[in-house]
Protein backbone atom coordinates (compact mmCIF):
# COMPACT_ATOMS: atom_id res chain seq x y z
CA UNK A 1 0.00 0.00 0.00
CA UNK A 2 1.45 3.34 -1.02
CA UNK A 3 1.43 6.56 0.92
CA UNK A 4 0.60 5.21 4.39
CA UNK A 5 1.44 7.45 7.34
CA UNK A 6 2.92 5.24 10.01
CA UNK A 7 2.61 5.75 13.74
CA UNK A 8 5.39 7.80 15.31
CA UNK A 9 5.06 6.91 18.98
CA UNK A 10 5.66 9.76 21.42
CA UNK A 11 4.92 8.24 24.81
CA UNK A 12 7.30 10.56 26.63
CA UNK A 13 5.47 13.61 25.33
CA UNK A 14 2.12 12.17 26.36
CA UNK A 15 3.29 11.42 29.89
CA UNK A 16 5.31 14.53 30.66
CA UNK A 17 3.82 17.01 33.15
CA UNK A 18 4.25 19.96 30.77
CA UNK A 19 4.24 19.83 26.99
CA UNK A 20 4.52 23.07 25.06
CA UNK A 21 1.77 23.55 22.54
CA UNK A 22 -0.34 20.66 23.84
CA UNK A 23 -3.98 20.99 24.88
CA UNK A 24 -4.48 19.70 28.38
CA UNK A 25 -8.03 18.86 29.33
CA UNK A 26 -8.84 20.43 32.68
CA UNK A 27 -11.76 18.90 34.59
CA UNK A 28 -14.09 20.18 37.26
CA UNK A 29 -13.80 17.84 40.22
CA UNK A 30 -17.57 17.85 40.79
CA UNK A 31 -18.95 17.21 37.34
CA UNK A 32 -15.97 16.11 35.26
CA UNK A 33 -16.72 18.64 32.52
CA UNK A 34 -14.07 20.81 30.90
CA UNK A 35 -13.29 23.80 33.13
CA UNK A 36 -12.19 26.08 30.29
CA UNK A 37 -13.71 26.29 26.82
CA UNK A 38 -10.21 26.57 25.37
CA UNK A 39 -9.43 23.12 26.75
CA UNK A 40 -12.43 21.43 25.16
CA UNK A 41 -11.97 18.80 22.41
CA UNK A 42 -12.28 19.95 18.82
CA UNK A 43 -12.47 16.44 17.38
CA UNK A 44 -14.62 13.33 17.56
CA UNK A 45 -13.90 9.59 17.31
CA UNK A 46 -15.81 7.01 15.25
CA UNK A 47 -14.98 3.44 16.30
CA UNK A 48 -15.73 0.32 14.33
CA UNK A 49 -16.40 -2.64 16.65
CA UNK A 50 -15.73 -6.04 15.05
CA UNK A 51 -12.02 -6.42 14.34
CA UNK A 52 -11.17 -3.20 16.23
CA UNK A 53 -12.57 -3.72 19.74
CA UNK A 54 -13.63 -7.39 19.62
CA UNK A 55 -13.24 -10.57 17.59
CA UNK A 56 -16.66 -12.19 17.86
CA UNK A 57 -17.29 -12.05 21.61
CA UNK A 58 -13.60 -11.92 22.54
CA UNK A 59 -12.25 -8.46 23.44
CA UNK A 60 -9.07 -7.32 21.72
CA UNK A 61 -6.57 -6.59 24.54
CA UNK A 62 -5.70 -3.10 23.28
CA UNK A 63 -9.34 -1.96 23.48
CA UNK A 64 -9.59 -1.67 27.26
CA UNK A 65 -6.25 0.11 27.39
CA UNK A 66 -7.40 2.60 24.75
CA UNK A 67 -10.64 3.44 26.54
CA UNK A 68 -8.90 4.03 29.84
CA UNK A 69 -7.33 7.01 28.07
CA UNK A 70 -10.70 8.28 26.84
CA UNK A 71 -12.63 8.61 30.12
CA UNK A 72 -12.06 10.58 33.33
CA UNK A 73 -12.24 9.07 36.85
CA UNK A 74 -16.00 9.70 36.87
CA UNK A 75 -16.41 7.52 33.76
CA UNK A 76 -17.22 10.46 31.46
CA UNK A 77 -15.73 10.63 28.00
CA UNK A 78 -13.11 13.31 27.42
CA UNK A 79 -14.01 13.54 23.72
CA UNK A 80 -17.22 12.75 21.82
CA UNK A 81 -17.25 9.07 20.77
CA UNK A 82 -19.63 7.12 18.53
CA UNK A 83 -19.43 3.39 17.85
CA UNK A 84 -20.27 2.90 14.17
CA UNK A 85 -20.94 -0.75 13.40
CA UNK A 86 -22.36 -2.45 10.34
CA UNK A 87 -24.08 -4.98 12.59
CA UNK A 88 -27.86 -4.78 12.51
CA UNK A 89 -29.12 -7.72 14.52
CA UNK A 90 -29.97 -5.96 17.79
CA UNK A 91 -31.23 -2.74 19.35
CA UNK A 92 -28.81 0.08 20.18
CA UNK A 93 -29.29 -0.39 23.92
CA UNK A 94 -28.33 -4.05 23.67
CA UNK A 95 -25.13 -3.18 21.85
CA UNK A 96 -24.37 -0.40 24.35
CA UNK A 97 -24.71 -2.87 27.22
CA UNK A 98 -22.37 -5.32 25.48
CA UNK A 99 -19.76 -2.61 24.90
CA UNK A 100 -19.98 -1.37 28.49
CA UNK A 101 -19.22 -4.88 29.71
CA UNK A 102 -16.37 -5.43 27.23
CA UNK A 103 -14.65 -2.05 27.63
CA UNK A 104 -15.30 -1.49 31.33
CA UNK A 105 -16.67 2.02 30.75
CA UNK A 106 -20.31 3.19 30.69
CA UNK A 107 -21.66 3.41 27.12
CA UNK A 108 -25.08 4.88 26.36
CA UNK A 109 -27.27 3.94 23.41
CA UNK A 110 -26.84 7.48 22.10
CA UNK A 111 -23.19 6.62 21.45
CA UNK A 112 -24.07 3.57 19.35
CA UNK A 113 -24.89 3.61 15.68
CA UNK A 114 -26.09 0.38 14.11
CA UNK A 115 -26.16 -0.05 10.34
CA UNK A 116 -29.93 0.51 10.43
CA UNK A 117 -29.87 3.68 12.57
CA UNK A 118 -30.14 6.11 9.60
CA UNK A 119 -33.48 4.53 8.68
CA UNK A 120 -35.00 6.98 11.19
CA UNK A 121 -34.56 9.64 8.50
CA UNK A 122 -36.72 7.83 5.93
CA UNK A 123 -39.98 9.05 7.38
CA UNK A 124 -41.99 8.56 4.19
CA UNK A 125 -41.90 4.78 4.72
CA UNK A 126 -42.79 4.77 8.42
CA UNK A 127 -46.54 4.60 7.78
CA UNK A 128 -46.24 2.14 4.88
CA UNK A 129 -46.17 -1.65 5.03
CA UNK A 130 -42.54 -2.81 4.94
CA UNK A 131 -41.05 -6.29 4.67
CA UNK A 132 -37.98 -6.73 6.88
CA UNK A 133 -35.23 -9.32 6.50
CA UNK A 134 -32.41 -10.15 8.90
CA UNK A 135 -31.97 -11.89 12.22
CA UNK A 136 -32.47 -11.04 15.86
CA UNK A 137 -35.55 -9.07 17.03
CA UNK A 138 -36.25 -7.61 13.56
CA UNK A 139 -39.83 -6.67 14.48
CA UNK A 140 -38.69 -4.76 17.58
CA UNK A 141 -35.86 -3.10 15.65
CA UNK A 142 -38.22 -1.92 12.90
CA UNK A 143 -40.75 -0.53 15.37
CA UNK A 144 -38.00 1.15 17.38
CA UNK A 145 -36.94 2.90 14.15
CA UNK A 146 -40.47 4.26 13.68
CA UNK A 147 -42.04 1.75 11.27
CA UNK A 148 -45.63 1.03 12.24
CA UNK A 149 -46.67 -1.62 9.67
CA UNK A 150 -44.05 -4.38 9.61
CA UNK A 151 -44.10 -7.82 7.99
CA UNK A 152 -41.30 -10.33 8.59
CA UNK A 153 -40.08 -13.14 6.34
CA UNK A 154 -41.49 -15.65 8.86
CA UNK A 155 -44.90 -13.98 8.67
CA UNK A 156 -44.80 -14.23 4.87
CA UNK A 157 -43.77 -17.86 5.01
CA UNK A 158 -46.61 -18.71 7.39
CA UNK A 159 -49.14 -16.96 5.15
CA UNK A 160 -47.74 -18.42 1.90
CA UNK A 161 -46.10 -21.76 2.86
CA UNK A 162 -46.10 -23.03 -0.73
CA UNK A 163 -43.49 -20.42 -1.65
CA UNK A 164 -40.72 -21.85 0.56
CA UNK A 165 -39.90 -25.15 -1.14
CA UNK A 166 -36.11 -25.70 -1.00
CA UNK A 167 -36.11 -27.57 2.32
CA UNK A 168 -38.22 -30.71 1.74
CA UNK A 169 -38.76 -31.13 5.48
CA UNK A 170 -40.47 -27.72 5.71
CA UNK A 171 -42.85 -28.22 2.81
CA UNK A 172 -46.48 -28.20 3.98
CA UNK A 173 -48.10 -31.63 4.35
CA UNK A 174 -51.59 -30.14 4.06
CA UNK A 175 -52.57 -27.49 1.53
CA UNK A 176 -53.02 -24.17 3.34
CA UNK A 177 -56.13 -22.02 3.37
CA UNK A 178 -56.34 -19.42 0.63
CA UNK A 179 -57.41 -16.73 3.12
CA UNK A 180 -54.50 -14.33 3.67
CA UNK A 181 -54.88 -11.06 5.56
CA UNK A 182 -51.44 -9.58 4.93
CA UNK A 183 -51.52 -6.14 3.28
CA UNK A 184 -49.67 -5.23 0.09
CA UNK A 185 -45.98 -4.66 0.78
CA UNK A 186 -44.78 -1.17 -0.16
CA UNK A 187 -41.04 -1.49 0.49
CA UNK A 188 -38.35 -4.02 1.45
CA UNK A 189 -35.84 -3.32 4.24
CA UNK A 190 -32.76 -5.54 4.54
CA UNK A 191 -31.27 -5.25 8.04
CA UNK A 192 -28.52 -7.86 7.73
CA UNK A 193 -27.67 -11.42 6.79
CA UNK A 194 -30.59 -13.77 7.60
CA UNK A 195 -30.46 -17.32 8.96
CA UNK A 196 -32.03 -19.20 6.03
CA UNK A 197 -30.69 -17.56 2.91
CA UNK A 198 -32.70 -19.69 0.48
CA UNK A 199 -36.00 -18.72 2.14
CA UNK A 200 -35.17 -15.03 2.31
CA UNK A 201 -33.84 -14.88 -1.26
CA UNK A 202 -36.90 -16.67 -2.62
CA UNK A 203 -39.51 -14.58 -0.80
CA UNK A 204 -37.79 -11.22 -1.38
CA UNK A 205 -37.57 -11.95 -5.11
CA UNK A 206 -41.24 -13.01 -5.03
CA UNK A 207 -42.17 -9.69 -3.42
CA UNK A 208 -40.20 -7.71 -6.01
CA UNK A 209 -41.66 -9.64 -8.96
CA UNK A 210 -45.26 -9.35 -7.74
CA UNK A 211 -45.05 -5.65 -6.85
CA UNK A 212 -45.68 -6.49 -3.20
CA UNK A 213 -48.72 -8.76 -3.83
CA UNK A 214 -47.53 -12.27 -3.02
CA UNK A 215 -50.88 -13.78 -3.93
CA UNK A 216 -50.21 -13.10 -7.61
CA UNK A 217 -47.87 -14.57 -10.21
CA UNK A 218 -44.48 -13.15 -11.16
CA UNK A 219 -44.48 -10.23 -13.58
CA UNK A 220 -41.02 -9.55 -14.99
CA UNK A 221 -42.35 -6.36 -16.57
CA UNK A 222 -43.03 -4.87 -13.13
CA UNK A 223 -40.09 -2.48 -13.23
CA UNK A 224 -38.94 -0.45 -11.49
CA UNK A 225 -39.71 -2.70 -8.55
CA UNK A 226 -40.92 -1.49 -5.16
CA UNK A 227 -38.27 0.37 -3.08
CA UNK A 228 -35.44 -1.62 -1.46
CA UNK A 229 -33.44 -0.16 1.42
CA UNK A 230 -30.36 -2.13 2.50
CA UNK A 231 -28.21 -1.86 5.61
CA UNK A 232 -24.66 -3.24 5.92
CA UNK A 233 -22.71 -3.87 2.73
CA UNK A 234 -19.83 -5.80 4.36
CA UNK A 235 -18.81 -8.62 2.06
CA UNK A 236 -16.96 -10.18 4.99
CA UNK A 237 -16.34 -9.53 8.68
CA UNK A 238 -13.91 -10.81 11.28
CA UNK A 239 -14.98 -13.09 14.14
CA UNK A 240 -12.92 -15.66 16.10
CA UNK A 241 -12.06 -17.70 12.98
CA UNK A 242 -8.66 -17.27 11.32
CA UNK A 243 -10.26 -15.98 8.10
CA UNK A 244 -13.10 -13.48 7.50
CA UNK A 245 -16.72 -14.74 7.41
CA UNK A 246 -19.55 -13.95 4.97
CA UNK A 247 -21.36 -10.70 5.72
CA UNK A 248 -24.59 -9.11 4.51
CA UNK A 249 -22.76 -7.82 1.45
CA UNK A 250 -22.43 -11.44 0.29
CA UNK A 251 -26.18 -11.90 0.71
CA UNK A 252 -26.76 -8.73 -1.36
CA UNK A 253 -24.50 -10.10 -4.12
CA UNK A 254 -26.70 -13.21 -4.24
CA UNK A 255 -29.94 -11.21 -4.30
CA UNK A 256 -28.70 -8.81 -6.99
CA UNK A 257 -27.51 -11.60 -9.26
CA UNK A 258 -30.60 -13.76 -8.84
CA UNK A 259 -32.85 -10.80 -9.64
CA UNK A 260 -30.81 -9.92 -12.74
CA UNK A 261 -30.64 -13.54 -13.89
CA UNK A 262 -34.44 -13.80 -13.75
CA UNK A 263 -35.39 -10.37 -15.13
CA UNK A 264 -32.36 -9.20 -17.09
CA UNK A 265 -32.54 -5.94 -15.13
CA UNK A 266 -30.49 -4.49 -12.27
CA UNK A 267 -31.82 -4.52 -8.74
CA UNK A 268 -32.13 -0.89 -7.66
CA UNK A 269 -31.71 0.45 -4.13
CA UNK A 270 -33.66 3.37 -2.73
CA UNK A 271 -30.88 3.68 -0.16
CA UNK A 272 -27.71 1.87 0.88
CA UNK A 273 -26.63 2.52 4.46
CA UNK A 274 -23.99 1.30 6.79
CA UNK A 275 -20.34 1.91 6.05
CA UNK A 276 -19.09 3.07 3.52
CA UNK A 277 -22.22 5.12 2.76
CA UNK A 278 -21.92 8.91 3.17
CA UNK A 279 -25.36 8.78 4.75
CA UNK A 280 -23.97 6.71 7.63
CA UNK A 281 -21.09 9.09 8.33
CA UNK A 282 -23.37 12.11 8.10
CA UNK A 283 -25.63 10.55 10.74
CA UNK A 284 -22.62 9.59 12.89
CA UNK A 285 -21.41 13.18 12.78
CA UNK A 286 -24.86 14.30 13.91
CA UNK A 287 -24.51 12.03 16.95
CA UNK A 288 -21.04 13.46 17.65
CA UNK A 289 -22.46 17.00 17.56
CA UNK A 290 -25.32 15.96 19.86
CA UNK A 291 -22.86 14.63 22.43
CA UNK A 292 -20.79 17.80 22.33
CA UNK A 293 -23.94 19.90 22.81
CA UNK A 294 -25.12 17.76 25.72
CA UNK A 295 -21.75 18.18 27.45
CA UNK A 296 -21.88 21.92 26.68
CA UNK A 297 -18.65 21.76 24.70
CA UNK A 298 -18.86 24.91 22.64
CA UNK A 299 -15.73 24.37 20.59
CA UNK A 300 -16.74 23.23 17.07
CA UNK A 301 -15.95 19.62 16.22
CA UNK A 302 -13.77 20.15 13.18
CA UNK A 303 -12.04 16.79 12.71
CA UNK A 304 -13.51 13.32 12.77
CA UNK A 305 -11.29 10.24 13.08
CA UNK A 306 -12.72 6.94 11.86
CA UNK A 307 -10.91 3.89 13.23
CA UNK A 308 -11.53 0.58 11.46
CA UNK A 309 -10.07 -2.69 10.19
CA UNK A 310 -11.71 -2.99 6.78
CA UNK A 311 -10.34 -1.16 3.75
CA UNK A 312 -13.53 -1.50 1.74
CA UNK A 313 -15.91 -0.23 4.42
CA UNK A 314 -14.19 1.67 7.25
CA UNK A 315 -11.42 3.30 5.22
CA UNK A 316 -13.35 3.72 1.98
CA UNK A 317 -16.28 5.23 3.91
CA UNK A 318 -14.22 7.68 5.96
CA UNK A 319 -12.32 8.85 2.89
CA UNK A 320 -15.54 9.13 0.88
CA UNK A 321 -17.11 11.26 3.61
CA UNK A 322 -13.97 13.38 3.78
CA UNK A 323 -14.32 13.99 0.04
CA UNK A 324 -18.00 14.84 0.57
CA UNK A 325 -17.07 17.41 3.24
CA UNK A 326 -14.46 18.96 0.95
CA UNK A 327 -16.89 19.16 -1.97
CA UNK A 328 -19.62 20.53 0.27
CA UNK A 329 -17.28 23.29 1.41
CA UNK A 330 -16.25 23.96 -2.18
CA UNK A 331 -19.87 24.18 -3.35
CA UNK A 332 -20.69 26.53 -0.50
CA UNK A 333 -17.81 28.78 -1.51
CA UNK A 334 -18.93 28.68 -5.15
CA UNK A 335 -22.49 29.65 -4.19
CA UNK A 336 -21.24 32.49 -2.02
CA UNK A 337 -19.06 33.74 -4.87
CA UNK A 338 -21.96 33.51 -7.31
CA UNK A 339 -24.11 35.63 -4.97
CA UNK A 340 -21.38 38.26 -4.69
CA UNK A 341 -20.95 38.38 -8.46
CA UNK A 342 -24.73 38.59 -8.94
CA UNK A 343 -24.83 41.46 -6.46
CA UNK A 344 -22.33 43.46 -8.53
CA UNK A 345 -24.35 43.00 -11.69
CA UNK A 346 -21.58 40.98 -13.36
CA UNK A 347 -22.44 38.00 -15.51
CA UNK A 348 -21.79 34.64 -13.93
CA UNK A 349 -22.82 31.13 -14.87
CA UNK A 350 -25.57 29.86 -12.59
CA UNK A 351 -24.86 27.06 -10.16
CA UNK A 352 -26.11 23.85 -11.74
CA UNK A 353 -29.22 22.09 -10.48
CA UNK A 354 -27.02 19.15 -9.51
CA UNK A 355 -24.98 21.40 -7.23
CA UNK A 356 -28.07 23.02 -5.76
CA UNK A 357 -29.84 19.76 -4.96
CA UNK A 358 -28.58 17.85 -1.96
CA UNK A 359 -29.21 14.20 -1.18
CA UNK A 360 -32.76 13.66 0.09
CA UNK A 361 -31.57 12.51 3.51
CA UNK A 362 -29.59 15.71 4.10
CA UNK A 363 -32.77 17.66 4.80
CA UNK A 364 -33.40 15.53 7.90
CA UNK A 365 -30.19 16.63 9.63
CA UNK A 366 -28.40 19.90 10.22
CA UNK A 367 -25.55 20.58 7.77
CA UNK A 368 -22.24 18.98 8.83
CA UNK A 369 -19.92 21.13 10.89
CA UNK A 370 -16.85 18.93 10.53
CA UNK A 371 -14.24 19.94 7.99
CA UNK A 372 -12.48 16.58 7.70
CA UNK A 373 -12.91 12.86 8.34
CA UNK A 374 -9.58 11.09 8.68
CA UNK A 375 -9.20 7.33 8.35
CA UNK A 376 -7.11 5.19 10.70
CA UNK A 377 -6.56 1.52 9.82
CA UNK A 378 -5.74 -1.10 12.47
CA UNK A 379 -4.24 -4.56 11.87
CA UNK A 380 -6.35 -6.59 14.31
CA UNK A 381 -9.23 -7.54 11.99
CA UNK A 382 -10.01 -7.97 8.30
CA UNK A 383 -7.01 -5.98 7.05
CA UNK A 384 -4.00 -8.10 6.18
CA UNK A 385 -0.81 -5.96 6.15
CA UNK A 386 0.79 -8.45 3.76
CA UNK A 387 -1.85 -7.91 1.05
CA UNK A 388 -1.55 -4.79 -1.08
CA UNK A 389 -4.19 -3.12 -3.22
CA UNK A 390 -2.89 -2.35 -6.73
CA UNK A 391 -2.77 1.32 -7.66
CA UNK A 392 -4.02 0.62 -11.18
CA UNK A 393 -7.83 0.29 -11.24
CA UNK A 394 -7.59 -2.10 -14.23
CA UNK A 395 -5.93 -4.59 -11.89
CA UNK A 396 -8.89 -4.44 -9.51
CA UNK A 397 -11.76 -5.63 -11.68
CA UNK A 398 -12.27 -8.92 -9.87
CA UNK A 399 -14.36 -9.39 -6.75
CA UNK A 400 -11.36 -11.07 -5.10
CA UNK A 401 -9.64 -7.67 -5.02
CA UNK A 402 -12.46 -5.12 -4.80
CA UNK A 403 -14.76 -6.27 -2.02
CA UNK A 404 -16.85 -3.12 -2.09
CA UNK A 405 -20.51 -3.04 -3.08
CA UNK A 406 -21.57 -3.08 -6.73
CA UNK A 407 -22.82 0.53 -6.55
CA UNK A 408 -19.55 1.93 -5.16
CA UNK A 409 -16.84 2.31 -7.78
CA UNK A 410 -13.27 1.41 -7.00
CA UNK A 411 -10.96 4.36 -6.43
CA UNK A 412 -7.44 3.61 -5.13
CA UNK A 413 -7.39 6.90 -3.21
CA UNK A 414 -10.46 5.90 -1.20
CA UNK A 415 -8.94 2.68 0.15
CA UNK A 416 -5.69 4.33 1.21
CA UNK A 417 -5.83 5.04 4.95
CA UNK A 418 -4.63 8.29 6.39
CA UNK A 419 -2.78 6.32 9.06
CA UNK A 420 -1.87 2.68 9.60
CA UNK A 421 -1.33 1.48 13.19
CA UNK A 422 -1.12 -1.84 14.98
CA UNK A 423 -4.24 -1.60 17.15
CA UNK A 424 -6.89 0.70 18.60
CA UNK A 425 -4.70 1.80 21.53
CA UNK A 426 -2.01 2.96 19.11
CA UNK A 427 -4.75 4.72 17.11
CA UNK A 428 -5.91 6.72 20.15
CA UNK A 429 -2.33 7.70 21.00
CA UNK A 430 -1.77 8.83 17.42
CA UNK A 431 -4.95 10.94 17.36
CA UNK A 432 -4.04 12.63 20.64
CA UNK A 433 -0.70 13.52 19.06
CA UNK A 434 -2.36 14.82 15.90
CA UNK A 435 -4.72 17.02 17.94
CA UNK A 436 -2.10 18.15 20.50
CA UNK A 437 -4.48 16.75 23.11
CA UNK A 438 -3.07 15.65 26.47
CA UNK A 439 -5.68 14.78 29.12
CA UNK A 440 -4.62 15.30 32.72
Amino acid sequence: MRGFSYLNRAANALCSPRVDGKVRLGRCGLCGTASDSKLQPGFGLLFDIDGVLVRGKTPIPAAKKAFQKLVNPQGQFLVPVVFVTNAGNCLRQTKADQLSHILGVPISQDQVMMSHSPLRMFRKYQDKCVLVSGQGPVLDIAKNLGFSKVVTIDMLRESFPLLDMVDHNRRPKILPSSDVNLPKIDAVILFGEPIRWETNLQLIVDVLLTNGNLGGAHNNQSYPHIPVLACNMDLMWMAEAQSPRFGHGTFLVCLENIYKKITGKDLKYEALMGKPSELTYHYAEYLIRSQAAEREWRKPIGNLYAIGDNLMTDIYGANLYNRYLEEKSSRKSSKALAKVVAGTGSKASAVSQEEESDNAWESELAPPSATSCRSVLVCTGVYNPHTQVPSDPSECITETVFHGHRDFRFDPALVEPGHLVQDVDAAVQLIFEQENFVPL
